[in-house]
């Protein structure tokens, strides 16, 4: 029979996101495929340091233990060759992951082997791939540098999410950027009793809830978003009518996020603008969600 992953919740990362592999990317980038394949098989059996999200990935697989089967899969996906990949395993081996499945593709497009493995979630530093995979309507997030110095919390996994563009659609972010502050909050006023459309994040925020109604203490879900008042209502509202628990959100009106996600110590921060993500990405794991090609919105 099959091994079934539609009932999991399958992550899909790339292996620069899991580890640090900054010195041989740039070892491709200045010499070239072949220097940076004999470089990783030279190397393959040192053990390769811990990438940005790591942390996370570590967590989620944590959660395994707590259930009669497992509910999440984590698989590597790269452009890799399954030759140069052989590193990455052997370094999975070494840490304890419990990562059994990979995709090496050979420099070949990732985004469309999203859907053969029921992708929740994908992520990678690789903008090209991170952007065909939101265009094709999987969540994903290119995964920002290693922070400086982070513990995370070893009793629950802590995600935090901005709002729109990420969670909800970018339809009232797109009024923001066109219209102006007083027209956004007009428009989210009039509309505060009608649900945000779904953003690429939904599912994934939805499916985290579900856990989370399981083990309560597993888990803890933050919004942190520009939004204020009048705006917050209508985020507070939608989430309910999606019967979604959070545990914290914040309505900062302009006030810098960095703070408020180094004090929640999140596992990793999803947002659309470089502009939160950059400073954020000092403290925590971070990870910036593009806008679909074409929706004429900027990240910056």
């Amino acid at each position: 029979m099959p091994y079934n992953l539609n009932d999991k919740l399958v992550v899909a990362i790339s292996s620069r996101a899991l580890f640090d592999l900054e010195v041989e990317n740039q070892i491709y980038i200045e010499k070239g495929l072949e220097e940076y394949k004999n470089y990783q098989v030279e190397h393959e059996d040192e053990r390769l340091n811990e990438g940005t999200a790591y942390s996370l990935v570590k967590a989620l697989l944590d959660l395994n233990s707590k259930f009669d089967t497992p509910i999440v899969e984590v698989i590597v996906m790269s452009r890799n060759s399954p030759e140069t990949g052989l590193r990455v395993f052997n370094s999975i081996e070494a840490v304890g992951l419990g990562i059994h499945r990979a995709a090496f593709t050979g420099g070949e497009n990732i985004a469309k082997y999203l859907s053969a493995f029921d992708v929740d979630l994908f992520l990678s530093k690789n903008e090209q791939d991170v952007q065909e995979a939101i265009d094709a309507g999987f969540a994903s997030a290119l995964i920002y540098a290693v922070p400086n110095e982070y513990t995370p919390d070893d009793k629950e996994i802590r995600i935090a999410f901005d709002g729109d563009a990420v969670i909800f659609s970018e339809e009232s972010e797109k009024i923001y950027k066109t219209k102006g502050l007083e027209a956004f909050l007009e428009h989210e006023k009039i509309n505060a009793k009608q649900a945000l459309p779904d953003g690429p994040f939904a599912k994934l925020l939805r499916t985290l809830s579900t856990i989370k109604e399981k083990y309560p203490d597993m888990l803890r879900i933050a919004i942190i978003t520009a939004r204020n008042y009048p705006a917050h209502k209508r985020v507070i509202l939608t989430l309910r009518q999606w019967k979604v628990d959070v545990d914290e959100a914040f309505f900062l009106g302009g006030v810098e996020k960095r703070e408020v996600l180094k004090a929640f110590n999140a596992h990793i921060f999803f947002d659309d603008q470089d502009v939160h993500v950059k400073p954020a990405s000092k403290d925590i794991p971070s990870g910036r969600v593009p806008y679909k090609s074409g929706s004429g919105l900027s990240s910056k």
